[in-house]
């Protein structure tokens, strides 16, 4: 009797530790990034955050289908607005914790500019623009730049922006264009080029959190954390700029 005693008590105990814990979906750029914050956040309140990263447009098609995410770190505006207008989020969390900057990237190219330009020159690796706000930022780049119609035909897409990038830093397509915070990473192979997108020639990055749970105290708290001093110092040491 004693043994089963026992058995139901940590079965009730991991029951608890479950309910506590903080399931965030979060873009594919901002994981590091997440996992930094995720891990102070423990640090500081003892609660499990639970990470799950894909691109923007499947993590947000997964929470209507109802995952059961609490918060959604979005690469963007538009999906958390969504998700806001249909009254899925708690009302007053939507807002922007990161705007995001692009950047070209090669081991391959000793100049990326050129490698974009040259109809001859491999395959270009963007994010896929419907469901990656980075691809997205991406295309209007290339539009506006006078340069998409010769990269489309050799482009190819990442199905998130972490998959757009592994297809550059091992050099199976010459650039990327990427986030430029992934290359605030120790594990990124260093660039022979790179090139940072000036702002005008996309719409902002902008990244917005939402919560999604109003019944889990702990969701709240690391929403609330995203605004502290530590966070933001994080979120900007990483390569993002954040709103003031």
């Amino acid at each position: 009797m004693r043994v089963r005693a026992i058995l139901v008590a940590l079965l009730l105990a991991g029951d608890a530790a479950a309910e506590e814990a903080v399931l965030v979906a979060v873009a594919s750029n901002f994981a590091h990034t997440a996992t930094q914050l995720a891990a102070r956040f423990e640090e500081q309140t003892g609660t499990a955050v639970r990470l799950s990263s894909g691109s923007t447009g499947k993590l947000y098609a997964q929470i209507v289908n109802g995952a059961p995410y609490d918060v959604f770190l979005a690469a963007d505006a538009a999906r958390p607005a969504i998700l806001e207008h249909s009254g899925r989020v708690v009302p007053g969390s939507r807002r922007t914790y990161a705007i995001g900057r692009l950047v070209i990237y090669s081991i391959r190219a000793d100049d990326c500019l050129a490698a974009l330009r040259d109809p001859h020159g491999g395959h270009i690796a963007i994010a896929n623009p419907v469901t990656a706000p980075y691809g997205a930022a991406a295309r209007q780049y290339l539009e506006r730049a006078g340069l998409w119609d010769g990269v489309s035909a050799r482009a190819v897409y990442g199905e998130n922006i972490a998959q757009t990038l592994q297809f550059a830093s091992t050099g199976n397509a010459v650039v990327a264009l990427v986030a430029r915070s992934q290359l605030h990473t120790r594990f990124v192979p260093e660039s022979r080029c790179s090139l940072e997108i000036p702002a005008a020639m996309h719409d902002p990055v902008e990244q917005q959190v939402v919560l999604l749970d109003a019944d889990n105290p702990p969701a709240g708290a690391f929403v609330e954390f995203l605004r502290s001093a530590t966070a933001r110092r994080i979120i900007e040491q990483a390569g993002y700029e954040v709103a003031r």
